[in-house]
């Protein structure tokens, strides 16, 4: 008889956004429809700008199928390099840009080319659920710090200091890779404050602790809410942004990110050295969509015109749903100001659900509607709620969620 021929690490290859997907589909098979608010996928319902579209049937008839370039073609990579220089103010190289099979594959990446077995990596809860994949997989060990429920989903200095100087005392911050934030953030909706992320860059320089920012919902903010990219305050100190196409320029599917890495320190060099290895490795990203994503980013005028639009009904959709949430006496809710997630907290003690587990398969069995459980985001007791279809379909949904906790309700 054959051993496993499963590694240890194929144990963490898992994505909870998707694990109800089989019951889904068994539901489709049936003839029914499911309303599936569980992926944050934007081309969905805001169809992918028509200037975007022509940009990619160009580079298909100019023959541009061959491979491309390992970090990224050069005029996608001057497009970001000119973006990061309008927008905030970044001064940036060629060799300072990896262009990635979105930000998953940077994941991926930065993972393997940092963590040895053992060592440290801060994230903090709730989190996008590859960060925690991607770290175990790699070996990595999750030291976690929170956002703060109690206060509107805010990161809290304090906690974070108090986190590295626990870290310094055991020893354990040498061991301690990187920390990563999520700005807005995917599960909560939260545009962190300026202050905040000052601290945050401050923490990070007085401890020698490498800072990640994933901004792919850069210009996804809305409520009165302002962005800051962390590469505005972090000048002079060692960190990485990563961003892409898939949200802000509504190409999911075509699966470019990239990892920029301004900084010209040692630590930052042998950096992005190696990952421009790990590049190499995998070949390329696909070369047509690079094109076309140089387009969507250069083409300032027409994506402001989509952008606009898309974050105009995002804020509608949001602030509609969570106004049903609201009236529901089970849930906690906090309303968001980025990306399009809402992040309820379920009052599981008064229903006859025992937890998030059980709320996200009963509620898709039952009213085809299909959510993502919050514990996969590190956050027990809530569900996620991706606020993307249009605003009937959206509040008929939410309506039933509300109905569905009366019907469990003790």
């Amino acid at each position: 008889m054959v051993n496993s021929l499963l590694s240890k690490r194929s144990a963490f290859a898992h994505n909870s956004i998707l694990e109800e997907e089989k019951v889904a589909d068994s539901i489709k098979k049936r003839g029914g429809r499911v309303i599936e608010i569980n992926r944050g996928d934007p081309a969905i319902y805001f169809p992918t700008p028509k200037y975007t579209i022509d940009a990619y049937i160009k580079a298909l008839k100019d023959g541009k199928t061959e491979y491309s370039r390992d970090a990224g073609v050069i005029p996608l990579i001057e497009a970001i390099r000119k973006r990061y220089m309008h927008k905030y103010k970044v001064n940036s190289r060629t060799e300072d840009i990896i262009v990635t099979a979105g930000i998953s594959e940077a994941l991926m990446f930065i993972n393997q080319a940092m963590i040895n077995p053992g060592d440290n990596a801060i994230i903090f809860k709730p989190f996008y659920n590859q960060y925690l994949s991607q770290l175990k997989i790699s070996g990595g060990v999750p030291v976690y710090d929170n956002y703060d429920e109690k206060n509107n989903w805010e990161l809290n200095p304090e906690s974070i200091k108090k986190t590295l100087k626990n870290l310094k005392s055991t020893g354990k911050i040498k061991h301690t890779k990187y920390m990563l934030i999520t700005n807005p953030n995917n599960p909560t909706g939260t545009v962190l404050g300026r202050n905040t992320l000052k601290e945050i860059v401050d923490l990070a320089n007085e401890y020698n602790i490498f800072l990640i920012s994933d901004e792919i919902y850069d210009e996804i903010y809305y409520n009165g809410a302002s962005f800051t990219s962390l590469s505005q305050l972090a000048k002079g100190i060692p960190h990485m942004i990563l961003n892409g196409a898939s949200k802000d320029f509504d190409s999911t599917g075509f699966r470019i990110g990239y990892a920029l890495l301004p900084e010209k320190d040692n630590a930052s060099e042998e950096l992005k050295s190696k990952l421009a290895e790990f590049a190499s490795v995998r070949l390329c990203v696909n070369t047509p969509a690079q094109y076309a994503f140089a387009e969507s980013i250069s083409n300032s005028t027409a994506h402001e015109a989509a952008i606009s639009h898309m974050v105009s009904e995002i804020e509608k959709r949001v602030n509609a749903a969570v106004d049903i949430l609201e009236e529901n006496e089970k849930i906690k809710v906090i309303r968001p100001n980025g990306a399009f997630y809402i992040l309820p907290r379920v009052d599981f003690k008064s229903l006859k659900i025992k937890d998030d587990h059980e709320f996200v398969d009963k509620f898709l069995r039952e009213e085809h509607i299909m959510l993502s459980r919050g514990s996969g985001f590190g956050a027990e007791s809530h569900v996620r709620v991706v606020a993307l279809p249009p605003k009937d379909i959206l509040e008929y949904a939410m309506d039933k969620l509300n109905s569905f906790c009366k019907k469990y309700s003790k």
